[in-house]
């Protein structure tokens, strides 16, 4: 079952096509990332699905309704452009948004309180909002998104201003969410992180879907694979090898990138005959190299 379907989602803004055709199926229970570089349509197709702006044409199916007004207590939604009023106390702010987002009544109190300790901001309950840090704000504007415990939770840049303790806290209950069953869309430009994370990654360009699907498929459809070695002896005839594009030093081994259509094993037949092999791995591309791969090739089509 898919928590997200985008259906020939188009978006116009004057001469420029913000969202070109773009159909997107995300299964329930799954992490799904939106990566991009800046102005490929990313928060623009959250906002569509958010219903804060509406796709010139096709349709947005969100956990089996057509029709957000039904699914708002079982939504979360962080804009990358933060909301919080800074006069209220946080416990106070928290509260109120837990009233607009249906949370009964009779569990606000706990609520409020579960999830500011879970954020690890208890101490600052009683503190204005004025008063916290940037990276407490960026918690609490997390807490404020999930303190509804939403079937479908959607953030844009979550990691924006968050130190690495708290960038960890943040990525813990995101796994925690989806161990759940819960499933979480997010938009980032932190490569690691996203690889970290996601089960499913888009890769959107120019408004357009670049790539689509689970990571470590879309890793093994590069055609150029790499291997990481370790060798004892004269190595200048690497290079010159008919498996070899590209050799690259790092610290105490080397990086091999390997040529289109070339055999990992005709290599290592290559490297024994000649030297001493203490390691020889292939290497799965990082979803950074993934990244610059698909949108280079897609900015050198289009230039």
């Amino acid at each position: 079952m898919n928590a997200l379907m985008l259906e020939n989602i188009c978006k116009t803004f004057g001469d420029v096509r913000a969202v070109d055709n773009l159909n997107i199926q995300v299964p329930t229970g799954s992490i799904y990332g939106f990566l991009g570089p800046n102005g490929a349509g990313k928060t623009t197709t959250l906002r569509m699905i958010m219903n804060i702006i509406r796709p010139d044409s096709g349709s947005i199916t969100l956990l089996g309704n057509k029709s957000l007004e039904k699914l708002k207590s079982r939504l979360g939604y962080m804009p990358e452009e933060r909301g919080l009023y800074r006069k209220m106390k946080v416990n106070k702010m928290l509260a109120y948004f837990a009233a607009l987002k249906a949370v009964p009544a009779a569990e606000i109190s706990a609520r409020v309180s579960r999830w500011l300790q879970r954020v690890e901001l208890g101490g600052w309950a009683d503190k204005k909002v004025e008063d916290l840090s940037r990276g407490m704000h960026q918690k609490l504007q997390f807490a404020v998104t999930v303190v509804n415990e939403p079937d479908l939770l959607i953030l844009d840049e979550p990691f924006s201003g968050l130190d690495p303790l708290n960038l960890d806290l943040i990525k813990s209950i995101i796994l925690e969410m989806r161990n759940q069953g819960k499933t979480i869309i997010l938009s980032t430009h932190m490569m690691h992180e996203a690889e970290s994370l996601c089960d499913f990654i888009l890769l959107i360009n120019q408004g357009k879907s670049v790539v689509d699907g689970k990571l470590s498929d879309i890793r093994s459809r590069k055609n150029a694979p790499a291997v990481l070695v370790q060798l004892e002896g004269e190595t200048d005839f690497i290079a010159a090898l008919p498996q070899v594009a590209a050799v690259k030093a790092q610290a105490n081994q080397w990086e091999i990138a390997l040529a289109d259509g070339a055999d990992p094993q005709a290599l290592f037949k290559e490297l024994v005959g000649k030297v001493r092999v203490l390691k020889f791995e292939l290497k799965a591309p990082s979803l950074h190299e993934i990244f610059v791969n698909y949108v280079g090739a897609s900015h050198a089509k289009n230039s």
